[in-house]
């Protein structure tokens, strides 16, 4: 009787899924070699784990240059989403071309 391993559930993030799609349209062998050797799953963990941390260092430091602070969130909340989101935005844009694409 032959015993399989059971495998434990892996979730792979937004970051680590926008890889994927785009090694799967633009570079088919190489993530074809990535599955053969079993370094895919391993690499796109990777690739989440750098883009997140890229994303929360760069939205700490675009909130700080940009003045937005606790005391905006208190004071105004609605502009410090805006503000908050605009960051995101583009801290999750410079990301994107830095590390996924």
């Amino acid at each position: 009787m032959i015993s399989i391993p059971k495998q434990e559930k892996i979730i792979i993030g937004k970051y680590g899924r926008l890889r994927l799609q785009y090694l799967e349209e633009y570079h088919k062998a190489e993530c074809m070699l990535m599955r053969i050797n079993n370094e895919l799953i391993s690499r796109l963990l990777d690739i989440e784990d750098e883009c997140r941390l890229r994303v929360e260092s760069l939205v700490e430091q675009m909130a700080k240059k940009e003045n937005v602070t606790e005391e905006l969130k208190a004071n105004n909340q609605l502009e410090w989403i805006q503000k908050m989101n605009n960051i995101k935005n583009r801290a999750e844009e410079i990301a994107y071309n830095e590390i996924i694409f």
